[in-house]
């Protein structure tokens, strides 16, 4: 086998095992998602509702535990949605008496 072959073969190798690699972790990372999207969501809820604290200072309890989650914040609603893309997403909403629960999304 010439050179450009060889580099073929091997770059389809690489290309497949990627592939494998993928859906092998696929479920692993949806999960991992999905907690951590909950994690941040009921902490930062739980931060700005029931502590009253500020969006930056809610921020940096997150910042180690879940630095891929992004939070999106709904006052008028007091809740709190953390998601990852294409992977996971979770929000939490203020209920008087109870605290932040866990909305079904």
């Amino acid at each position: 086998m010439d050179r450009v072959a060889i580099a073929k073969w091997g770059g389809i190798f690489v290309l497949a095992a990627a592939i494998v690699v993928i859906i092998w972790q696929w479920p692993h990372w949806r999960a991992s998602a999905a907690a951590g999207s909950a994690y941040a969501a009921r902490i930062t809820c739980s931060c700005r509702y029931v502590e009253g604290r500020s969006a930056e200072s809610c921020a940096r309890d997150i910042a180690d535990d879940a630095s891929l989650v992004s939070i999106v914040e709904s006052p008028e609603e007091r809740a709190i949605t953390g998601s990852v893309p294409l992977l996971g997403r979770a929000t939490a909403q203020f209920k008087p008496g109870y605290g932040c629960l866990m909305q079904q999304d």
